[in-house]
Formats: structure tokens, C-alpha cells, sequence
């Protein structure tokens, strides 16, 4: 009865196709589970820890909480961010390894003339109506408008870039290089050396007064100098004491005649542009930490600061710090500040996994930065090869098999 319905019989014809039929059905079961194994796998080994990855992160209460603006990017080295004036979700966010643009707020990422810019790009910055952007990378500086991403023309001593930032006029942008500074007239499209001040041993920090004709501040050889022609004359900004080195210098988002600096493991402030300085506070709990970055409510009670030790915040005028670790890598580098134009109360953090200095030696040794590759990542990717290569052997063996059965039948 059995053998009359084709079926249960060795000799009969139909066996053998059935058998190989099962065959390639567990074939493709196993080759789908072992893909979806593979995504896990590799999905598992590469979160966005902010322990293991530098990054974007953004506040809007003035740094008391934080959320990571990069979803999935897990960015070695995030170096520098500018907000477009003109429209607050638009970023640009300069990486050891290019430049990216988000139109949503860092909810998404794209790479900016990847074809054209590349290396470390430490600087960025805006015009004040947001028609023109401007960044520096390792390959050069760079102009944006509507025919895209253009190369500009800067003298040799320019890049790596230090800063960039735009003056009071659309038109016009200052550039910090290695040991001098440059300006442009025409929209970033040519930069000269400011002829008013001579070539120091190093400048770390460049800033322009808001709402100012061309008032400038710069940090040279750990002092302060101010300049109220567009650096056609300069005087010393007041703090150039030895012992007390100068790390940064900032201006008030909201009153335009103070400007903030840290100095000596705490942070100062002139209310009449650097002809008197007052300190605030307590000294920072690390006393060696190197500021990059500072913020402060209008009143100067709330004080949020940047360092190569990560973030700290004060809430009662610098009387009392604390370290932000909650979403903020705990021992990671952190870099410049980015406020929104549009509003103070909105910051952006950028923390580096490979350390600032080594991004800038490797930039200046015109060669670009090698992208590191991470314990986690690498146990991802030797874990998917392992899996690949396990259903590839299995999909060969029962190919093999199913080639037996057909020969023998």
C-alpha cells in the first residue's frame, strides 16, 4: 500500500528528490539562522558605549543633562561643531576623519564633500546670516556656498588650523594657524597674515567680541592679547602670569563687554575686555586639568567647563564643581564648546578617544589620522567571520551531499 503511493519505498523513484528537496530547505534554514546570529553578534559588540567612543553630545539646560547627538556614527575623534544661525538643527561636526552634516539636529549624519575634504578638520564656523560656511582640514581650508565645497587660498602656515571664527561682517573670518593668524575679506575665498602681530611659539585660542567692530582676543604663549582694530594693533589681555598659564578665552553669549578664560587651574573673568580680571570661585578640582571650553548662564551662577578631564559644572558661581559623567564618557577628552546662537541655554560637547595633542602632531605631519580599531569592534568582526565561515562550510557540505545522492541514484 505504501509503495502504491510513491512513497516508503527505496527503490522508488520520487525518494531521492523528496530527500533532496528536506535537503536544501534545512540549507537555507541554517544559512538564515546563522546570518541572524551574525547580526546579533556584531550589533552586540558595537554599541554606542560612551566609554568606549568619543562623540557629539548635546544639552538644552545649560550642561546639567546630556544626550549623544551622533546615533550610530561612533566617532573616534568628534573635534569641533558650529550650529547654522539661520537654522539651529543644522550642524556641521568636524571628525578625525572628515566633515559631517546633520539637517535634524545630530539625530543623522552625512559626510560633507568626502571627495574633497579629508583628514582631521579642527575648525568650522558659520557667517552670522549662515549663507557661507567655512572649515579647515588637514587637506586644507575649505569654503561653502551655493556651488558647494571649494577649496580657498591660505598661505602654507595655515593648516593645521587651531580656529576659525567670523567677524561682524558676512564677509569676513579669522583664522588661527600654527604660530600666526590670518584674515579674510571676501568670504573665506583668500586669507592673509594679520600684519599687527608677529609669529609666536604657539597660539591655542581665538575669539571675536559679539556685536563688536572687530575686537579680537587670542591666547599666544599662554597670555592673553586683545585687539580692537581686526588685529592691526595688539595689548596685553592681563594675564601673563608664569605661573599661571592661560589655556582659553571666551566670550559672554549674552553681555558682549565680558569675556572668560581659565588660567592656572581656575577660571577668570574681565567685564571690561581684559583690562581687569576677577576669579571666580574655587580652583577646578583638578588643578592640571587644560580647559578648551566655557559657558555661563547670564547671571554667572551657573558655569559649565570643558577639559581634557572631561566636563564640569558649577551651580552657586564656581563655588562648588562637579564632575558630569551621566551619558558623558567618564575619562575621555573633551573639546571646545558650541552654544546655539538662537539659544544659550543649548550646548554641544565634543569628546575625542584619541587625544587631542596626537590628532594635531598627526595633522601637522601632513598624514592622516589612522583610525584605531576597538577591542569591542574586533570581537564583532572575528566573531561575523567566524559565523560566515561556518555557513559557508556547512552550505558546502550539504551541497556535497546532495551531489552524492543524485550520483548514486
Amino acid at each position: 500500500m505504501r509503495a502504491a503511493f510513491g512513497v516508503g519505498s527505496p527503490s522508488t523513484p520520487g525518494l531521492p528528490h523528496l530527500a533532496a528537496g528536506r535537503k536544501r530547505i534545512v540549507a537555507r534554514w541554517l544559512t538564515l539562522w546563522l546570518a541572524c546570529m551574525a547580526c546579533l553578534v556584531a550589533e552586540r559588540a558595537s554599541p554606542h558605549d560612551a566609554s568606549s567612543y568619543g562623540g557629539v553630545f548635546r544639552s538644552r539646560d545649560l550642561g546639567a543633562t546630556w544626550l549623544n547627538a551622533d546615533v550610530g556614527l561612533f566617532l573616534n575623534a568628534a573635534l569641533v561643531v558650529a550650529v547654522d544661525p539661520r537654522d539651529s538643527s543644522h550642524l556641521l561636526a568636524g571628525t578625525d576623519l572628515g566633515l559631517l552634516s546633520s539637517r535634524n539636529g545630530g539625530r543623522s549624519w552625512v559626510a560633507e564633500a568626502r571627495n574633497v575634504i579629508f583628514g582631521a578638520v579642527f575648525a568650522v564656523a558659520f557667517s552670522p546670516n549662515g549663507e557661507l560656511a567655512v572649515c579647515a582640514a588637514a587637506s586644507g581650508v575649505f569654503r561653502r556656498d551655493r556651488d558647494g565645497w571649494l577649496r580657498a587660498d591660505v598661505p602654507d602656515s595655515a593648516i593645521p588650523t587651531r580656529a576659525l571664527v567670523a567677524g561682524p561682517a558676512s564677509d569676513r573670518f579669522y583664522l588661527l594657524g600654527r604660530n600666526e593668524l590670518f584674515a579674510s575679506e571676501d568670504g573665506g575665498r583668500t586669507y592673509a597674515a594679520v600684519p599687527g602681530l608677529q609669529r609666536m611659539a604657539e597660539m591655542t585660542a581665538l575669539a571675536t567680541i559679539p556685536g563688536s567692530a572687530d575686537i579680537l582676543a587670542v591666547v599666544i604663549d599662554a597670555r592673553t592679547m586683545i585687539s580692537r582694530d581686526g588685529g592691526r594693533s595688539w595689548r596685553g589681555g592681563g594675564l601673563d602670569r608664569p605661573d599661571a598659564p592661560v589655556d582659553t578665552i571666551a566670550v559672554d553669549a549674552v553681555r558682549p563687554q565680558r569675556i572668560w578664560a581659565a588660567a592656572g587651574g581656575r577660571i577668570v573673568v574681565s567685564d571690561d575686555l581684559g583690562s581687569n580680571w576677577q576669579p571666580v570661585g574655587r580652583p577646578l578640582p583638578e588643578a592640571r586639568a587644560r580647559v578648551r571650553g566655557i559657558a555661563a548662564s547670564a547671571d554667572a551662577a551657573t558655569l559649565l567647563v570643558s577639559s581634557d578631564r572631561g566636563i564640569y559644572r558649577s551651580e552657586d558661581g564656581g563655588a562648588t564643581w562637579a564632575p558630569k559623567e551621566d551619558n558623558l564618557p567618564t575619562h575621555l577628552e573633551a573639546g571646545l564648546l558650541a552654544r546655539d546662537p538662537n539659544d544659550a541655554n543649548v550646548i554641544y560637547a565634543m569628546f575625542s578617544l584619541m587625544p587631542y595633542a596626537e590628532v594635531w602632531r598627526t595633522a601637522i605631519e601632513r598624514r592622516n589620522t589612522p583610525a584605531r580599531i576597538e577591542p569591542m569592534r574586533l570581537g564583532g568582526g572575528l566573531s561575523f567571520g567566524l559565523l560566515v565561515l561556518i555557513g559557508g562550510l556547512a552550505a558546502q557540505y550539504l551541497s556535497r551531499r546532495r551531489a552524492a545522492a543524485r550520483s548514486s541514484h
